[in-house]
């Protein structure tokens, strides 16, 4: 977190943005930290590019630290349900291991890699699939014999373990998850800020 480079746009501060907010209540005076960087999203044009100040360098930094030095990773717990959040971007796979306590989402771990090869050329369901498949296999330890769902907020997703169609790449990502106890529920991007954040690193 503390490497994610500076925004080039307003549609890349908002995707930085949406992840901080997500946590936002661990940080405290939250919106007048975030100030300088809220203002230079403001426009109708979001991929427009944005001038980089030395105030909005101090106000991501100030608030990665606070995040670092806030959140915390917690131990898993095998008599909870898992949560695999994923998300993709043209290049890489964001993956959040989580669980819930008393309502409160609490993270495990994170994982995120780049597409390789003939995985970039992948349409957005193959790679959010893709994305599901790099989780399961990292995953092994924590979702053998376990009951968890897997967060995607690509909802064509949804069908895919009754339903891969006649794509012959889902139809064999679709056996490999057999084995798997899982239900696959479409959530929306913004509620799965920090995997599509990781996805963009």
């Amino acid at each position: 977190m503390l490497y994610f480079p500076a925004p080039r746009s307003k549609t890349e501060i908002c995707k930085i943005l949406g992840m901080i907010a997500y946590y936002s209540r661990y940080i405290e005076n939250y919106s007048t930290l975030v100030k300088p960087l809220t203002r230079a999203r403001k426009g109708k044009t979001r991929k427009e590019g944005i001038t980089w100040t030395s105030e909005m360098e101090e106000a991501l930094g100030t608030v990665k630290q606070r995040l670092i030095e806030k959140l915390v990773l917690y131990a898993s717990n095998f008599e909870k349900e898992f949560i695999v959040q994923t998300d993709e971007s043209d290049l890489e796979i964001g993956v959040v291991l989580a669980q819930r306590t008393n309502g409160e989402e609490h993270p495990i771990l994170y994982l995120s890699i780049k597409f390789s090869g003939p995985e970039k050329n992948y349409g957005t369901t193959e790679k959010e699939c893709a994305a599901i498949i790099f989780a399961i296999k990292k995953l092994r330890y924590y979702l053998d014999e376990q009951k968890f769902i897997i967060e995607t907020y690509h909802n064509p997703l949804v069908w895919l373990k009754t339903n891969a169609g006649n794509n012959p790449i889902l139809m064999r990502w679709a056996l490999v998850l057999q084995p798997f106890n899982y239900t696959i529920v479409h959530r929306p991007r913004e509620n799965i800020a920090h995997a599509d954040c990781l996805s963009r690193m």
